[in-house]
């Protein structure tokens, strides 16, 4: 089978290959997926290039999301799960076989059945973004009724945070950082939505907020956006991130005086049982309609270092390979 791969960290264009290498078969309580979509995220970028390295086994195929369909189980799984559609989450992590191949073979639980109304596109996005979105949300409870600030709401984590937030009943301001992002952060559902870069960012989210303190904050840069998230927080507010955007200096005195909660969520150590519950709602968020996909950014299995630059250089929304495509030219 055709695969994207690399045998050593580094620099996309340095470390980069697309091989044929034998095409895996799922061992016990494992599922093997003829791939459609691979999504990338990244925390895919940030592996590769050695900034969270692990263990490379051989050979490393890239990408936890993606999207297919089961074509063979192993052991221990029913074998009427196959011809079944899938979207993948967390499929390379403590595996060689991740999404960035025409096969993977993942545990079975990590292959989570597609609704009928779901598209292939939708399921390759969810995965990482999705399920970070969802523990950041609702670790700490229920949202019915509250009101939530998501950081970001451009970006993959940001779009369903306020989606998933939405569909739970709460009240979602959002900040962005351009007229452009405005407009998908609105797109996705934001009831009120904020330029940060603009004079009086604090006092439009505590407008919005009716004078009262934020219930959650979904948060991509801790350090960047403390002084806002401090300015509307109070004792029942928790301040959730997600993203290591370099060390930060906390303010102690002032988030005690907040009695703030600050939760950090980095999906690789969540206990399975929460990212089972996670996962689980968000299947069934999206088979009630209220996800929506990220914009595109698609490119054929043979330009996967082309993505990775996509990603580095900040694309907003998700950069997928595009497995059926063959034409070798990036779109």
């Amino acid at each position: 089978m055709k695969a994207a791969l690399y045998h050593r960290n580094g620099s996309a264009r340095d470390v980069l290959l697309v091989e044929d290498i034998d095409r895996p078969e799922p061992g016990r309580v494992q599922v093997r997926v003829r791939v459609a979509l691979s999504g990338l995220n990244p925390t895919d970028v940030k592996t590769r290039e050695g900034a969270t390295a692990r263990p490379i086994d051989g050979f490393q195929v890239p990408h936890q999301d993606g999207s297919g369909v089961i074509d063979a189980v192993g052991a221990g799984v029913d074998a009427a799960r196959v011809g079944e559609r899938v979207w993948l989450w967390l499929a390379a992590f403590g595996n060689r076989y991740g999404s960035a191949a025409e096969y993977c073979v993942v545990p079975a639980d990590r292959a989570v059945p597609l609704p009928g109304n779901v598209s292939d596109v939708l399921g390759a996005c969810l995965g990482v973004p999705a399920i970070t979105a969802h523990r950041c949300l609702f670790a700490d409870g229920r949202l019915n009724g509250r009101t939530v600030l998501v950081a970001g709401g451009a970006g993959a984590v940001g779009h369903y945070a306020i989606q998933l937030a939405k569909q739970a009943g709460a009240k979602v301001i959002t900040t962005v950082s351009s007229p452009e992002k405005a407009e998908q952060a609105a797109a996705a559902g934001a009831d009120h939505v904020v330029n940060y870069r603009e004079a009086g960012a604090i006092d439009q989210v505590r407008a919005y907020a009716e004078g009262r303190p934020v219930d959650r904050i979904v948060e991509v840069a801790l350090g960047a956006n403390l002084e806002l998230d401090l300015a509307v927080s109070g004792p029942r507010t928790v301040i959730s991130c997600y993203a290591a955007a370099g060390d930060v200096s906390l303010p102690v005195r002032a988030l005690m005086t907040a009695n703030v909660t600050l939760r950090f969520v980095l999906l690789y150590g969540v206990p399975a049982t929460d990212l089972a519950e996670s996962v689980a709602e968000v299947n069934a968020v999206a088979a009630a309609g209220a996800l929506t996909p990220l914009p595109e950014h698609r490119y054929p299995l043979a330009d996967v270092a082309a993505a990775h630059e996509a990603v580095e250089q900040g694309a907003v929304g998700k950069v997928l390979l595009d497995l059926a495509d063959r034409s070798g030219a990036s779109a």
